[in-house]
């Protein structure tokens, strides 16, 4: 692949699979600047990794795989960091009404129970809201079908135990 198909391929694929990146970086990162550059350092890899693309593999696959990998390991170096949140103001809050505020509510702690979670319990529960097959997150993760099905299990009780709290 010479450097312009390249840089067509990369292109694409970004732009047609660009929400994958953003569900990983909202995942992995609270804080907005640390999103970008999860970002960032997610699409240097993808364009590192274009010419190694092998087409027997999902592109949706190929891309879960560097993006979890980038994020698990830009996690990792930033464990040291405060936990951060946005708190919505008055001004901001008004602007919904009493429904939307409630779901945005209870996304925002899916979001804060899914980031408490371990790198790969966050990188499986997320594909599964994703809608993945067991075996594409296996084939993704390098675990076997039936520990994704159990850990699966398990993610889902510890999210309701926290909802219920």
């Amino acid at each position: 692949m010479n450097k312009q198909e390249q840089k067509e391929f990369f292109q694409q694929i970004i732009e047609q699979h660009k929400g994958i990146l953003f569900k990983v970086a909202r995942v992995y990162c609270h804080d907005e600047h640390d999103r970008d550059d999860l970002m960032q350092e997610m699409m240097i890899q993808i364009w590192q990794s274009v010419p190694r693309y092998k087409e027997q593999f999902k592109i949706s696959t190929w891309l879960y795989r560097i993006s979890l990998n980038v994020a698990i390991s830009f996690y990792r170096k930033n464990t040291t960091r405060a936990n951060r949140f946005t708190v919505l103001n008055e001004e901001t809050s008004d602007l919904y009404n009493e429904e939307k505020v409630e779901t945005e509510q209870q996304l925002d702690l899916l979001v804060q129970f899914i980031s408490e979670l371990r790198e790969l319990d966050k990188a499986l529960i997320l594909m599964y809201l994703e809608d993945k097959s067991h075996h594409e997150m296996a084939e993704i993760l390098g675990l076997s079908v039936s520990n994704i099905g159990t850990k699966i299990g398990r993610i889902k009780d510890k999210l309701k135990t926290k909802f219920s709290q």
